[in-house]
């Protein structure tokens, strides 16, 4: 199986193209505080299960899932920062949201089946 094969790193590797589109139309301020963070941590939900994925054993590849699971968690708090201070559509912050509690939900099924498989 490829890493592009995991729909975990696929449906995480769109939220973050659809964060990056929301941010790039902020204002330099907006941008450089929120923006920088929610970029950061959304992007390194998908980098670290492709990092975890590439390693030899699989409890590598499960410690890299954690760190993927705490920026997926670092991303919804700074969706909520930036929904609370208007730089967010609702509806934009509710798709979003709901995606990353899909990813959440896959992630741990995920991590709970590393160890089980195999990376072909």
């Amino acid at each position: 199986m490829r890493l592009e094969d995991l729909e975990i790193y696929r449906l995480s590797m769109d939220v973050a193209e659809k964060i990056w589109s929301t941010v790039i139309k902020w204002d330099y301020f907006s941008k450089k505080t929120v923006g920088d963070q929610l970029v950061r941590s959304a992007d390194s939900i998908a980098a670290n299960i492709a990092e975890g994925y590439g390693r030899f054993h699989y409890q590598e590849n499960k410690h890299f899932c954690y760190y993927a699971r705490g920026s997926l968690l670092e991303t919804g708090t700074w969706l909520t920062k930036a929904n609370n201070r208007g730089l967010i559509p609702e509806q934009d912050y509710k798709s979003l949201t709901s995606s990353l509690e899909t990813i959440h939900k896959k992630l741990n099924s995920y991590i709970r089946s590393i160890g089980k498989m195999t990376n072909d």
